[in-house]
């Protein structure tokens, strides 16, 4: 079997600026729950856009993270500098299999149980009090009252909190989400860009880790050091920066961009906001709602199959490198009804999407995004009722990239405050 086949005839070619994906998702899966696609750097992939078809290639038996399952990026076919390499790469439990993604999940697993991420529901609220002082305070600040959402909260809440988690000291969190933007979430960069990017963040990383290794505090840095340390076998020096970059990246990338989306959803339906303030929904089911209607991650690499698999009658050869088609699937109507599209908080089964994924890699992190997302909003609408954006929808600029899916500001009017 060739070890990197050519894509079809009839391939999408991505965009490496990406955008708002929904109207090529509902393209894409006019035709079929799996589609070909060419990646940047024409290199041949498949991407799973149907409910069904992803919630089965994510628990396949017959479907690795290890990229040596994928012959083009071992044999030269793929070159070493192409910006996508990233997260084939990067060692951790997010490109590990079986035994070892146990080892390694069991690691920081303890960490993010519901019981424990609980536990910081009061820190939570306490950051996310100071942060919406901060946005008051911007929008009082600026002539035309509008302040940026990400800029004072969407970003900095989930930023500090994995940061505190992890033990990283403040003067390090700007720099290290500046670099994680470029090396995970932005598609349109050069591989000069990617690689110094790269190689920052994982100094950074050694640099934080050494500053943990010297005076251990009570954080999961100091927890994955100590493990390692103690016996040697159970964490390689490249598994615990991987695993740092992992937690950092996941920890607040996903959540700013659900935290947006949610507010940016809730703003241009004014009926759903409605009606979780008048208590006919939960903030937790904007949050599911949110998730599944416009996923904080499109299109996410990668898994090879170890075998040629079949999904929905679509073949797909063993070693293709394959994007998980997060959006795509959360608005499919042969799942989720022929209304797929329209938001709706009161939709029975929102909380069925895949966007935390599904089987054994399903996102350790979920309990604290989700606890996260539904304080900061709560929080933000009770302070702030009639807070609205600050120019239409359609003028907001989507994120450079076809793996995050938001934009990359969101201006925001306060309007009349509730009294506090």
């Amino acid at each position: 079997m060739p070890s990197h086949r050519p894509a079809a005839a009839s391939a999408h070619v991505v965009d490496p600026a990406g955008g708002c994906p929904h109207a090529l998702n509902a393209e894409l899966r006019a035709r079929g729950s799996v589609a070909d696609i060419v990646l940047p750097g024409d290199v041949p992939a498949v991407v799973v856009l149907g409910h069904d078809a992803l919630k089965e290639f994510l628990s396949h038996p017959d479907v690795a993270k290890d990229s040596r399952h994928c012959p083009a990026l071992n044999d030269g076919t793929i070159p070493a500098d192409w910006p996508l390499r990233v997260f084939a790469n990067a060692q951790g439990m997010h490109t590990a299999d079986g035994a070892d993604h146990r080892r390694l999940r069991s690691l920081v697993g303890n960490a993010f149980t519901a019981r424990q991420v609980e536990r910081l529901r009061p820190r939570i609220e306490e950051l996310t009090a100071g942060f919406l002082d901060d946005l008051g305070r911007a929008a009082a600040d600026a002539l035309d009252g509008v302040a940026d959402l990400r800029t004072h909260l969407a970003l900095p809440l989930p930023l500090s909190v994995i940061c505190e988690l992890l033990g990283v000291d403040p003067e390090h969190r700007g720099r290290l989400h500046d670099l994680t933007y470029t090396v995970v979430i932005a598609t349109d960069t050069t591989p000069a860009e990617v690689m110094a990017a790269v190689h920052e963040l994982v100094e950074l990383l050694r640099t934080i880790a050494a500053t943990r290794r010297a005076a251990p505090g009570d954080d999961l840095t100091s927890a994955l050091i100590a493990a390692r340390d103690s016996d040697g076998d159970r964490l390689s020096e490249a598994e615990l920066i991987g695993t740092m970059r992992l937690m950092l990246v996941a920890g607040h990338e996903t959540t700013l961009n659900l935290v947006t989306n949610a507010v940016r959803a809730l703003c241009t339906h004014r009926d759903q906001l409605d009606a979780v303030l008048d208590g006919g929904a939960t903030w937790a089911d904007v949050v599911d709602e949110t998730l599944r209607w416009d996923s904080p991650v499109s299109w996410f690499p990668f898994r090879y199959p170890t075998q040629d698999i079949t999904l929905d009658g679509t073949l797909i050869r063993q070693g293709t490198p394959v994007l998980a088609g997060y959006t795509a699937a959360g608005r499919d109507e042969a799942f989720h009804g022929p209304e797929a599209d329209r938001f709706d908080v009161t939709r029975p089964g929102a909380a069925r999407h895949l966007s935390f994924g599904h089987g054994a890699h399903y996102c350790v992190g979920a309990p604290l995004a989700r606890l996260q997302a539904t304080i900061a909003l709560e929080r933000l609408f009770t302070r702030y009722p009639d807070l609205d954006l600050a120019v239409p929808e359609a003028d907001l600029p989507h994120q450079r990239s076809f793996i995050g899916n938001s934009v990359r500001t969101l201006p925001v009017r306060l309007l009349g405050a509730a009294p506090r």
